[in-house]
C-alpha cells in the first residue's frame, strides 16, 4: 500500500515492516512479565492489553510529524501495553514493580495524573517508556529487542472509561466539539475522579475495620465485636469449638473432620446472637450440656467419624431448650440449618426426647 510519505518517512516505514517480528516477540515478553508481576504480588487487575501499532496508524503518524523521528527507534509507542486496575493506589504498586523489571526512560515517561492544573479535570494515566533489559531477555541474533522502546500505560477502570469516551467523542472525531459539550465532558471527568478517590477511601476504611476487628478478636475483646461474616470467620480461626468437639470425639474415639461452620451464621443471628461475646458465652455456659447430649446420642452407636459442626449444633440445641424454645424451636433450627423438610419434624421430636431424658431444662 502506498502512502503520502517523503523518502525519509518511507524508510522508517520500511524498517517497521522488517522489524515487525521483533515487536511481536517484545509484546510476548512484556505481557508475560506483567502477568507474572501482578500474579506474584496478588494484585487483581481488570485487564492487561497489548497492541502493536498498525501500518496504517504508523503511516498516519509519519505523515503528520515524521520530521520528529530520525529512525524507527525514536518512536516509542510501536508496542503499547495497558494495565487497568480497580484502584488508584494499585497503579502506583504496579508502576513500582515495572521499575524493577524493565529499564525506564524517565525523561520521556509522563504522569498525566500530575499534569492537570488544580481547576482542570480530564485524561489521567501513568505512562512509562521502557526497554527490556538484557538481564531479563537477550538474543544475540536480535539485539534490537533490548534497544527498541515501548510504552506501558497504567490507569484505573474509571480513568479508562474517561479515556475511551474522550477518544471516541472528541479526540478522534475529526470534528471540533462545541464548548458546552466539552464542559459536560469535563464535569463527567470530575465525577469519575471523585468516584475513583471515594472507592479507594472506602476500600481503605474497610481494610482498617477488618484489621481492627482482627485485633479485637485476637485480644479477646469479644463484646466489642459485632457478629457478621467477617468477624465470625476471624473467630473461627481461633478454633473456639475444638475443646468441645475433642471431648465429644472421645466418646467413640472418633475421627474429626472440619466442615463449614459459616452456614450456621444466619441461624445464630436469628437466635439473637449479636456479638462474638454472645457466642463466646454460649460455649462457656452450655458446653457441659452439649457434651451430655452428645454422650446420649453417641454412646449406643459405633460412629467413628464426627463433623466439627456437631459441637456448635449441640450448643444451639441445648440453648434453644433452656431458653424455652421447645420442640418448635428445635424444628425451626433444623429448618434453618438444613433446609425445610418433613424429616426435620421427626428429628426435632427425637432431639427433644433426648434432651428431656438427660434433664436439660
Amino acid at each position: 500500500m502506498e502512502y503520502n510519505l517523503d523518502f525519509h518517512c518511507q524508510m522508517i516505514l520500511d524498517e517497521y515492516r522488517e522489524k515487525l517480528a521483533i515487536f511481536e516477540k517484545m509484546k510476548e515478553i512484556v505481557r508475560t512479565q506483567l502477568k507474572k508481576c501482578v500474579a506474584d504480588n496478588n494484585i487483581y487487575v481488570i485487564a492487561i492489553e497489548s497492541r502493536i501499532k498498525t501500518e496504517n496508524s504508523l503511516a498516519g503518524k509519519l505523515e503528520l510529524k515524521g520530521h520528529k523521528y530520525k529512525t524507527l527507534s525514536d518512536i516509542t509507542d510501536i508496542l503499547g501495553t495497558r494495565v487497568i486496575t480497580f484502584y488508584s493506589e494499585e497503579v502506583d504498586k504496579i508502576s513500582a514493580l515495572i521499575d524493577k523489571v524493565f529499564e525506564i526512560d524517565w525523561e520521556n515517561s509522563v504522569d498525566k495524573r500530575k499534569a492537570l492544573d488544580l481547576d482542570q479535570f480530564g485524561y489521567m494515566s501513568l505512562h512509562y517508556i521502557c526497554r527490556i533489559p538484557k538481564s531479563l531477555y537477550y538474543d544475540a541474533e536480535h539485539p534490537e529487542i533490548n534497544d527498541f522502546r515501548f510504552e506501558i500505560q497504567m490507569r484505573t477502570a474509571l480513568q479508562h472509561v474517561w479515556a475511551t469516551m474522550y477518544h471516541d467523542t472528541g479526540y478522534k472525531s475529526g470534528i471540533e466539539v462545541p464548548k458546552e459539550h466539552l464542559r459536560n465532558m469535563n464535569r463527567l471527568a470530575g465525577m469519575l475522579e471523585l468516584a475513583d478517590e471515594q472507592f479507594s477511601r472506602i476500600r481503605k476504611e474497610i481494610t482498617d475495620y477488618r484489621r481492627n476487628v482482627q485485633s479485637l478478636v485476637t485480644d479477646g475483646n469479644f463484646d466489642e465485636v459485632p457478629l457478621n461474616s467477617d468477624t465470625f470467620r476471624s473467630y473461627l480461626t481461633m478454633k473456639p469449638f475444638k475443646k468441645l468437639i475433642d471431648k465429644i470425639a472421645t466418646i467413640n474415639q472418633a475421627e474429626i473432620y472440619e466442615d463449614n461452620l459459616m452456614r450456621y451464621l444466619a441461624t445464630l443471628i436469628k437466635m439473637n446472637f449479636r456479638t462474638l461475646g454472645d457466642l463466646h458465652r454460649l460455649i462457656k455456659n452450655y458446653s457441659e450440656d452439649a457434651y451430655k447430649l452428645a454422650l446420649h446420642q453417641l454412646s449406643s452407636t459405633d460412629l467413628d467419624i464426627l463433623a466439627l459442626s456437631v459441637a456448635l449444633q449441640n450448643l444451639c440445641l441445648v440453648y434453644i431448650i433452656k431458653k424455652g424454645g421447645g420442640e418448635v424451636g428445635l424444628r425451626m433450627f433444623y429448618d434453618a440449618v438444613f433446609g425445610q423438610s418433613a424429616y426435620n419434624e421427626e428429628r426435632a421430636h427425637r432431639t427433644f426426647e433426648q434432651i428431656t431424658k438427660i434433664n436439660i431444662k
